[in-house]
């Protein structure tokens, strides 16, 4: 992805009423030689980014260190006290989802490699396997292509946050730290993992900086790219439309409008492709619906059943705590809308109000704390309030620290959704 990086350390574009860009100098006749140096330096990160990378990579160690410490604490046979493969922690739920998709394709031809019928896989879109495949042709270890994959991807979307994040916070250290918040959430593992949430950032955030630019192809491009990973792109494509609609003021800028058409084309493609194999044109729909149940219910009968599954003593305690978990996401997921409406923020209003439309109209809520590591503007309002209230950092380090060690000891353990 060096076009993304590329883009994402290139110069920044400030909002209005922010503070102001260096004056640039007077334009002057340049040879070819000084043309290619100047371009070559958009490739090194300045001060800032540099900082974010080291946050990135300690944030990093912090992880492989409790990966560690957790598989000798819950050793695999606790009976002989073999702690068993190094990376078998990493291996867990949805990887094996992925796996399969990379290794032996949606349909296989392979007898002995056919999905099981709980395997669902088709509920899964093609872009990361496709991703994971490529590095493997490289890096022999499914295992360690998929956190590289993840590790890659990590460092652009944090890059290309801290830029979002300085467009909405002027002061010092507001890319900084959104980050920061973003790296300690309570889901945060998941981005260290060969999960979907890097990626997709990688990918999600550049785009959005294209379009704060007015870049329109690129954002399309990249969005498409996200909509290859993750139905969310869908949800970034039409808050990408909301940002196009409230600031093209020209025909010239209206003739790209035919772009933003651009990102719905890959989950067609999938489409397509499933229903030659299936003849079922809602095989994905069909697959979320078998593995998960997220087949729709109204908004408020879906948070009914998960009230009864967190409260109701009809579940383990484990299964109980998860679904306590999305029932505060949905509540900070709804409280950021009307954050957003009231600032009068659309695009963004619009991105996460379809991402918990899609969430909270199954039968039970389900992946919404995930789904928080994809609301950037979640990230840069809490930043922005910790900047002006200092006590308010420690507030959140203090309470949020302990749930990420947990949130991350549970999935290394294999005891994550219970």
């Amino acid at each position: 992805m060096p076009f993304i990086f590329t883009y994402v350390a290139g110069e920044e574009t400030r909002a209005p009423g922010s503070a102001s860009s260096p004056a640039r100098a007077p334009a002057t006749a340049s040879t070819p030689t000084s043309t290619l140096l100047d371009r070559l330096r958009r490739f090194r990160p300045d001060a800032a980014d540099r900082e974010v990378l080291w946050l990135y990579l300690l944030t990093r160690l912090a992880v492989l260190l409790t990966a560690y410490c957790t598989r000798w604490i819950f050793p695999a046979d606790p009976e002989t006290r073999d702690p068993g493969p190094a990376l078998a922690v990493f291996e867990r739920w949805d990887w094996s989802h992925y796996l399969h998709i990379a290794r032996d394709g949606y349909f296989p031809d392979d007898p002995g490699a056919s999905p099981e019928p709980w395997d669902n896989r088709e509920a899964f879109f093609p872009g990361f396997p496709l991703v994971l495949r490529a590095v493997h042709t490289v890096v022999p270890d499914w295992t360690v292509a998929g956190l590289l994959v993840s590790l890659v991807s990590g460092a652009v979307a944090v890059l290309a946050l801290a830029r979002v994040a300085r467009l909405h916070l002027p002061q010092a250290g507001g890319g900084g730290r959104t980050v920061l918040l973003l790296l300690l959430s309570p889901c945060a593992v998941f981005l260290a993992v060969g999960y979907t949430e890097a990626l997709f950032l990688a990918f999600a955030l550049p785009a959005w900086l294209a379009a704060q630019r007015r870049a329109w192809p690129l954002a399309a491009v990249l969005t498409a790219c996200a909509t290859t990973v993750r139905i969310s792109g869908l949800f970034l494509a039409a808050a990408l439309a909301v940002h196009f609609a409230l600031t093209a003021r020209d025909r010239r800028t209206w003739r790209l409008l035919p772009w933003l058409t651009l990102p719905a084309l890959p989950p067609l493609l999938y489409t397509v492709y499933l229903h030659a194999h299936t003849g079922d044109w809602m095989a994905w729909k069909h697959a979320q619906e078998r593995g998960w149940y997220r087949d729709f219910h109204t908004p408020w009968d879906a948070w009914s059943t998960t009230w009864e599954s967190a409260f109701g003593h009809v579940q383990t305690t484990p299964y109980a705590v998860l679904w306590q978990a999305e029932l505060l996401a949905m509540t900070l997921g709804l409280l950021m809308v009307a954050l957003l409406v009231r600032a009068r923020r659309w695009p963004e209003a619009c991105y996460i109000a379809l991402s918990l439309w899609a969430l909270g109209t199954s039968y039970w809520y389900m992946s919404i704390p995930r789904a928080t590591l994809l609301w950037w503007p979640l990230w840069i309002t809490l930043a922005g309030w910790t900047l002006r209230g200092p006590r308010l950092m420690t507030v959140y380090l203090c309470l949020v620290a302990p749930l990420s060690v947990v949130v991350a000891v549970t999935f290394f353990s294999g005891r994550w959704a219970g």
